[in-house]
């Protein structure tokens, strides 16, 4: 066996080892999802047993899960829509035309966010009350796309870079102005960075907690806080809890599975010239 030949076996065993260590957790909860309360916190832990569905059934039961899931989609969804529509136009000015101040201002944004968010829980819960916000898809909608605006700005001026700028002058030379270069050649250009992008975006705002339990009680609850009502003072109930995870996550996982080449398409989007 050739030194090539080892050093691929061996990268191809780490990445099995790494896949099956990130993979596990999941499969673990979606196997406790199908277990009895007694099974799930069993000592050892069984891995053969005999399947139910009343996990699910009691979750069904005792809420409304489309109602959740359409919170979680559409305020996913159109948090990215607004984060997009914000850091196109931002990322394309620091891109193309940066002052002395672009770099200071990228690192601010990101440091942004590295404030913890309940460092400024009040000042929001307080303005959300005060303007009607909470408990509103709108609320979250704001929070959400301004939470993510940082890696999104970040994101969309990496990508943006990569772009030759002799593309843009020819335009340029041809009358395009400004917004026409934007709108009708960099976009174009960009399209899979702004796909995955937005794809990460979707998948941050989809698993946000935090604000969707403190700015949330009924109408505006996305699957995160969904997932979290199934814990009591009593104790977790380790079997509908997973049950009630797998429902959250799996729409997520399907679709995150159904882009994963437009994900590493625009991921390595410029890698190669």
């Amino acid at each position: 066996m050739t030194k090539q030949h080892q050093d691929k076996l061996m990268i191809t065993g780490l990445a099995w080892f790494v896949a099956v260590v990130i993979f596990f957790p999941l499969f673990w909860m979606l196997l406790t999802g199908f277990k009895t309360e007694t099974e799930a916190v069993t000592t050892p832990p069984s891995l053969f047993f005999a399947p139910t569905l009343e996990n699910y059934e009691e979750v069904m039961r005792r809420a409304d899960y489309f109602k959740f899931a359409w919170n979680s989609i559409f305020i996913s969804g159109v948090a990215t829509l607004v984060s997009l529509m914000l850091a196109v136009p931002a990322a394309y000015a620091m891109a193309f035309f940066p002052t002395k101040r672009t770099k200071s201002t990228l690192l601010w944004m990101l440091s942004t966010k590295m404030l913890p968010p309940v460092g400024v829980l009040m000042p929001i819960f307080l303005l959300f009350r005060d303007m009607g916000l909470q408990d509103t898809q709108i609320g979250l909608i704001i929070v959400y796309a301004l939470m993510n605006l940082p890696i999104v700005v970040w994101m969309l001026y990496t990508f943006f870079k990569e772009v030759p700028r002799e593309i843009l002058e020819a335009g340029r030379m041809d009358g395009a102005l400004p917004k026409d270069e934007l709108y009708h050649l960099l976009v174009p250009l960009s399209l899979p960075g702004i796909a995955s992008t937005a794809l990460l975006s979707i998948i941050l705002c989809w698993n946000e907690a935090f604000w969707s339990l403190f700015l949330t009680t009924s109408d505006a609850t996305p699957l995160t806080a969904f997932i979290a009502s199934f814990s009591s003072p009593q104790g977790l109930f380790w079997a509908k809890l997973s049950a009630a995870s797998t429902m959250a996550i799996a729409p997520i996982l399907v679709f995150g599975w159904m882009s994963q080449k437009q994900l590493v398409r625009g991921l390595t989007f410029g890698a190669v010239k």
